[in-house]
């Protein structure tokens, strides 16, 4: 059994909660623009708030809560898009010593339903019409909720204006109630299978992950000018943490509601780093990709890529060749430039995680002047694990544990994790919580990986997700289907194979990439007309040809189907973070598996 731990390095706070960074912030910095909010139809689409106007804001709001009859300790659910007010009132339910329930706003009726009834949630925020309506179609069967109030009808307004009569004394006794240990928000897992289980984390997980996360990434959170532009649902923990890792950092934060405005939002904002999930980065190369190739300029995007991997890869061996930084200075006029300024113009560093990136993406990237620090860690531990670090970065690894945080590989390959970022267990679920902590503190990931001499993680695939051939041979289906994904036409895959003579994979074409595709190839109709076409095909199989170069011959796809139709969260095969829910995948698409191995 392999282990490996990382000293702690920073005294973490004993008493105390995560409202005190606010408090803080005014107190030492009032007139710190620690925000940026969205305003639209305003001359000036992004308005600063300070340090101080944060804390009146949340205080104001909080107060309203407690008006309306939250205790200390109750839950209030949280569903909206990413935006502003998200965080005003995350904060403010902290202020009011309550337990913040986000819920994806994505989630259908019958999910909202579940979490609202397992958290036994005594008020919800919700956005707009349509999550109103959802509310409204179960509230009858939640004895609990007593308040239901939404943004849209100027909820911010009517809890301020409830809360006006709640003395500033009583307000502090309720915000400096809570401790480490308690509770401060119940985090629903998106869940492969089965039901969300709520995942309890306490103030003091937050505390210790983000005490030592801010130290170790300070060229990230402890720059001149640091900022940030949130565009992930801040239901994942993933962004939840960044967003308190910038109000304990007063790194100017910014929240961009629709991925659609996202492009024009980060040319407004500048943010000097950003984080997001493989699938963004994967997108943004496809999108340059196709777009290249559409000009007639494929050719000389394809040698740029390859330069930037090169130069990335030269940097990992000491430096790179005379002949690689020659062309690399040239892409940089001519490629890199263009890419880096799409991003705002001020970004250097991207945080990755919530999936394996792939090691050809983390070099590209790295190469055209964006550093990707991919991490891990899940949402059972407050968010990061583990991670890359500008000066302890190795790309196609998820990093180092962070200083205090130890991994052990169990003899069966799964990666235990033991730190102060492990979450207290599942709520109101013992079973649960006995299957994947131990008494002593080591939480099984259920993800299959190994650490290198150095103490860098390698994440290999997840657990119950190991494919065994009919002859015997163990396949992690992640290394396949990351590579795979890689390639501009390719929306999602799943490689099959458990019990079967040989490996094979379903493939998804992406709807943004295909018409681009088709008119250069002279093509007329739909995806679903092309699924047999040999050219079609014939890229298709490149790109498994190319994935079959990073596993052995008998690990490699043999045989490969091209499907109709798209797999999205909408229909069911996606969670909100976008990862694969390979059972119902395999469910619905049984007889398409069936008929790889018996035409």
């Amino acid at each position: 059994m392999r282990e490996f731990s990382t000293p702690l390095t920073i005294e973490v706070p004993a008493t105390g909660n995560l409202t005190d960074d606010v408090v803080t912030n005014a107190r030492e910095a009032a007139d710190t623009v620690v925000f940026s909010r969205k305003v639209s139809g305003s001359d000036a689409p992004w308005q600063d708030v300070t340090a101080a106007q944060f804390l009146a804001e949340v205080s104001a709001v909080a107060k309203g809560l407690i008006a309306a009859g939250i205790e200390a300790g109750e839950r209030v659910a949280l569903i909206s898009k990413t935006r502003y007010e998200w965080t005003l009132l995350d904060y403010a339910i902290w202020f009011a010593g309550a337990v913040t329930v986000p819920i994806y706003e994505t989630s259908s009726a019958e999910q909202v339903a579940w979490i609202l009834r397992d958290s036994a949630a005594r008020a919800v925020v919700a956005e707009g019409p349509d999550h109103m309506a959802r509310i409204n179609e179960v509230r009858s069967d939640l004895d609990h909720l007593n308040h239901v109030w939404s943004l849209t009808d100027n909820a911010i307004d009517v809890l301020t204006r409830l809360g006006e009569d709640i003395a500033d004394d009583d307000l502090e006794k309720r915000r400096t109630n809570a401790t480490p240990l308690d509770l401060a928000t119940l985090i629903y897992t998106s869940g492969t299978t089965g039901r969300p289980k709520g995942c309890m984390l306490t103030h003091g997980n937050f505390m210790f992950e983000l005490g030592v996360g801010v130290e170790e990434l300070h060229e990230l959170f402890d720059t001149e000018g640091a900022s940030t532009l949130l565009f992930l649902p801040l239901a994942h923990v993933f962004a939840r943490i960044i967003q308190v890792g910038s109000v304990k950092s007063r790194t100017r934060l910014g929240h961009s509601a629709d991925i659609k405005n996202l492009l024009p939002d980060l040319q407004e904002f500048k943010p000097t780093f950003i984080l997001a999930v493989p699938r963004v980065f994967e997108k943004v190369f496809n999108t340059a990709s196709q777009k290249a190739t559409a000009d007639g300029r494929g050719k000389i995007f394809d040698r740029a890529a390859e330069t930037a991997i090169a130069y990335s890869r030269g940097l990992d061996a000491g430096r790179p060749s005379l002949a690689v930084r020659a062309q690399h200075a040239l892409f940089s006029r001519l490629v890199y430039g263009k890419l880096l300024d799409a991003l705002g113009g001020a970004c250097t560093y991207a945080v990755s995680g919530g999936a394996p990136l792939g090691e050809r993406l983390g070099h590209f990237y790295r190469g055209i002047g964006l550093t990707v620090l991919e991490g891990y860690g899940l949402t059972e531990t407050t968010a990061a694990l583990t991670v890359n670090l500008p000066d302890a970065h190795k790309v196609g690894t998820v990093g180092r544990p962070l200083p205090g945080t130890a991994v052990r590989v169990a003899d069966d390959g799964e990666l235990l994790f033991r730190g102060d970022q492990v979450f207290a267990g599942y709520w109101e679920n013992e079973q649960a919580t006995a299957e994947s902590l131990e008494s002593d503190g080591w939480f099984h990931t259920g993800d299959v990986g190994e650490v290198d001499d150095e103490g860098f993680v390698r994440i290999t695939g997840r657990k119950k997700e190991i494919l065994v051939t009919a002859g015997g041979k163990n396949v992690a289906p992640a290394v396949l289907e990351d590579r795979l994904r890689a390639h501009a036409l390719v929306d999602q895959c799943i490689v099959v194979g458990d019990g079967q003579p040989f490996i094979a994979a379903l493939v998804t074409i992406d709807p943004e990439s295909f018409p681009g595709w088709a008119e250069s190839h002279g093509k007329s109709g739909s995806i679903a007309d092309h699924v047999d076409d040999p050219d079609l095909r014939a890229e298709i199989e490149a790109a498994v040809e190319d994935a079959n170069k990073a596993v052995s011959r008998a690990e490699a796809i043999r045989k490969f189907r091209i499907l109709p139709d798209q797999w999205t969260e909408e229909g069911g095969q996606l969670t909100p973070s976008l990862k694969l829910k390979r059972n119902v995948v395999m469910r619905e698409l049984r007889d398409q598996v069936a008929a790889l191995y018996h035409p």
